[in-house]
């Protein structure tokens, strides 16, 4: 029996849409506590934040949504709580909902905050979202880090994008100085030593007009995770990056080259090409076996961000009772009024 594919890809809409309101009406009964101001110390410069464009402030940019509300609302108070110029950070939001529960309940519990919110409209990309092996992948938000240049004012130059499953424990002030050498467009945790086999298919290796993109003499293939960038959004734009990447993804819809959602167009475009960041400032995997759920530890060595991808995210994991031990790294940044998460703090 053949399966349309038009008819599939509207199924699949309609099953997002309908998780969408269900987690907007679970949102909207959420309670998030107001957290607590945090001030500059005296050498951070004075910025004007009537302006989205400061030069001098770090803009960090995440999307947001109803499903992973409550890790975003973790993240952003790590970010300030660490930093030694929180004044000075302004925050982007890219969402795919119009719904003001989203806008009012980053003001409500963070009535201080410079942000701004930007609408990132998922039918632009619906059409070339290729099933993966994870739904959760597959979500039309997830694709928005690709256009994050064209989403985000001219006036900015450059940005740091963070995953909403991250904690920072360290000051972002040091993650945004980091020096975009040449013509670089991003830098990340890079980790040469991946099984890159495993992100692309046997259909992508055997064809030599594909798989010799990684064979080139500077470009090793390397695996970063894109959960954590420092973008140089200019040159980005000047070299039609968003447009690179949705090639790949239009290829993708012909012949199936890779099975990780947003991740693979990135490796393709980017991988091998980008500014080598230390590894502390994403120890990532937190979430754990992405076909077992399995907990997963701290890697050796120190650590500045936390990042629970994988399949488990913390707050689920906690209000079943049934945490991984990293997960007491994220509980004193949650913002919700919630039983379980207190109970579990105690």
């Amino acid at each position: 029996m053949k399966t349309n594919p038009s008819f599939s890809l509207r199924f699949l809409l309609v099953i997002l849409g309908i998780a969408a309101a269900a987690a907007a009406s679970s949102a909207s009964a959420q309670q998030f506590k107001e957290a607590p101001k945090f001030y500059n110390s005296p050498s951070c410069p004075t910025i004007d934040h009537a302006t989205t464009c400061s030069i001098e402030a770090v803009h960090i940019a995440m999307t947001l949504d109803f499903t992973y509300l409550r890790g975003s609302m973790a993240a952003i108070l790590s970010t300030l709580q660490h930093s030694s110029c929180p004044e000075n950070l302004h925050f982007h939001f890219v969402a795919a909902s119009s719904s003001p529960i989203l806008y009012e309940t980053i003001s409500s519990s963070f009535p201080y905050l410079n942000f701004d919110t930007y609408y990132f409209d998922s039918s632009s990309i619906s059409g070339l979202i290729s099933t993966s092996i994870r739904s959760a992948l597959d979500c039309p938000l997830n694709f928005a880090r690709n256009y994050l240049p064209d989403i985000l004012p001219l006036c900015i130059h450059r940005a740091i994008y963070l995953d909403s499953d991250v904690i920072l424990v360290d000051d972002i002030v040091n993650l945004a100085s980091t020096e975009l050498v040449g013509s670089s467009v991003l830098a990340a945790p890079e980790y040469c030593n991946a099984d890159f086999s495993a992100y692309f298919t046997p259909t992508f290796w055997s064809n030599p007009a594909l798989s010799l993109i990684f064979q080139g003499r500077n470009r090793k293939p390397c695996y970063f995770n894109t959960g954590v960038m420092v973008i140089d959004l200019d040159r980005w734009r000047e070299g039609g990056y968003t447009r690179r990447i949705v090639e790949w993804m239009e290829l993708q819809k012909r012949m199936r080259i890779y099975e990780l959602g947003s991740l693979p167009p990135f490796l393709l475009v980017f991988a091998g090409n980008i500014v080598p960041i230390d590894r502390r400032w994403n120890q990532h995997g937190l979430g754990g076996d992405n076909f077992r759920g399995l907990c997963r530890g701290l890697h050796p060595g120190p650590v500045s961000l936390l990042h629970w991808s994988g399949k488990g995210k913390p707050w689920e994991r906690i209000d079943r009772s049934r945490p991984c031990a990293v997960d007491a790294l994220w509980a004193p940044y949650d913002l919700l009024r919630s039983p379980a998460s207190l109970q579990y703090m105690l």
